[in-house]
């Protein structure tokens, strides 16, 4: 570890604790306009983590994930360093917008330019100052507005040390998922960094199994690689790998009534709902392609044809994927635990 770790000019050294103020382009008011950048430092080395949310605006779980990680009282015997962002797209943010002012997909711009857009600009400048400087990364996401993801993993699996990761955050499900063109996790692992994108709940909600969750898993990779003690606790489910996943679309347009929750587990023929006009005729069945959970699906009851409705994931043992899922829930559900007083009580 180095004597000190700059990001925006600040130096922060072994052992410190600090707030960077990020600056960023004013906006066109010419209101002054920041980042803010949690940095803790242990005293021992250790890996650079990054965990990072809203880079989507409107992204919202991500950034609970990261307020409630930075009070965890263990952080107090970290080794190595934990960079935590809560709002990458302060931009989308302050509008409750997944894109930035010019329109842009932030996610869809890395590794920017110095001299781009404003969406290739901040790209270019969060590379430099802050992704390249870390050893590991973790981005903080949920489905997008008016959709909701299951808990779920999905990186770049060919990788053992972003494998290692992906199982040890112990969410229930794990994708093995391409990379994308222009997203951070593409840039990251051109750059050889391991790299995990947690996705749960909805935009602009927040959901507490999926908060608990990513708090919980972003501690369970900060043991595993070393930055945390390993806990004692025994493992009650094992994450499971998707074998394929799709989306079920709508057959016609309509008003959508769902009959399946998310999370749910399915077989082959079962009913997951109706789509039929307004008045009750024309209606026509939803049944599952073959067995599966559900890891996504739209809230909208208003719906065109060919609208993505209902994700589902295979796996190559559904009863044990159904079971873990279950474990998991329960778990973390909050009418379960009502007794817990604070995170640090379910890590």
């Amino acid at each position: 570890m180095s004597n000190g770790l700059m990001i925006a000019g600040t130096r922060i050294a072994p052992g410190d604790r600090a707030i960077v103020e990020f600056p960023l382009p004013p906006l066109s008011t010419h209101s002054d306009l920041h980042m803010p950048v949690h940095v803790i430092r242990g005293k021992r080395n250790g890996p650079t983590l990054l965990v990072c949310g809203a880079i989507h605006g409107d992204e919202i779980n991500g950034v609970e994930i990261i307020r409630r990680l930075i009070g965890l009282k263990t952080l107090s015997r970290i080794r190595g360093t934990l960079i935590a962002i809560p709002i990458v797209n302060v931009y989308g943010f302050i509008h409750m917008s997944r894109y930035l002012p010019d329109r842009r997909d932030l996610n869809r711009c890395f590794p920017g330019s110095e001299i781009g857009s404003l969406a290739g600009r901040l790209a270019s400048l969060f590379m430099k100052e802050i992704v390249e400087k870390s050893t590991h990364g973790i981005d903080l996401h949920t489905a997008a507005i008016h959709r909701d993801n299951f808990p779920q993993i999905r990186a770049n699996l060919d990788c053992p040390e972003t494998l290692r990761m992906a199982e040890a955050f112990r969410a229930p499900i794990i994708i093995d998922a391409g990379l994308r063109p222009g997203t951070i996790r593409e840039a990251a692992v051109n750059r050889n960094i391991p790299w995990l994108v947690y996705e749960g709940g909805e935009a602009l909600r927040f959901d507490e199994i999926s908060i608990r969750a990513g708090v919980r898993g972003v501690v369970n990779v900060m043991r595993e690689i070393g930055m945390l003690s390993r806990s004692t606790a025994s493992k009650s489910f094992q994450p499971r790998f998707v074998k394929s996943n799709f989306w079920i679309r709508s057959p016609q347009s309509g008003i959508l009534r769902m009959t399946v929750p998310l999370g749910a587990s399915v077989q082959k023929g079962d009913m997951l709902g109706y789509v039929g006009d307004p008045f009750g005729a024309n209606e026509v069945c939803l049944t599952a392609p073959g067995n599966g959970i559900v890891i996504g699906r739209t809230n909208l009851p208003l719906v065109y044809e060919g609208d993505a409705l209902i994700h589902l994931a295979r796996f190559r043992n559904s009863t044990n994927a159904a079971e873990s899922v279950e474990v998991f829930q329960s778990e973390l559900d909050p009418a379960e635990h009502e007794g817990l007083a604070s995170q640090d009580a379910i890590i």
